[in-house]
């Protein structure tokens, strides 16, 4: 066996694994729920500011009377793109001046956001925050 051999062997080995890494990117870290009050949740009734169909979670970012004359900025995550799809939703379900509740588990922090457990649009829709089971 050929030292040189081996050498250009380690050193061509070592090249494609450090290529691979530069140009594959990583995969993206999941969170866990472990930052809202999962048996704890709360109701929400406002106009949608916003509605972000993108992975990981969707989000609705909902404009809210605070009951004192102010109106504030929830934030509530959604479950991904795929699963809600499978619910029935669309990246177009929400629009901006729609009236929602959403029933949410609140954030642990005491921010205005939290994790969608479903939202009732006006007209009485329920979103659901997962699809049917299948038999």
């Amino acid at each position: 066996m050929k030292v040189p051999a081996i050498i250009s062997s380690a050193v061509v080995g070592a090249a494609l694994l450090l290529t691979s890494l530069l140009l594959v990117p990583g995969a993206q870290a999941h969170h866990s729920n472990s930052a809202f009050y999962v048996t704890k949740v709360i109701t929400i009734k406002g106009v949608v500011k916003e509605f972000k169909w993108t992975n990981p979670h969707v989000w609705v970012i909902l404009t809210v009377d605070d009951g004192k004359g102010n109106k504030v900025d929830w934030k509530a995550e959604g479950r991904p793109p795929g699963i809600l799809a499978r619910a029935g939703w669309t990246p177009k379900i929400l629009q901006p001046g729609d009236v929602v509740t959403i029933d949410l588990s609140p954030a642990k922090d005491d921010s205005a956001s939290g994790l969608i457990a479903r939202v009732t649009k006006a007209d009485g829709t329920i979103l659901a925050n997962a699809p049917p089971p299948t038999e």
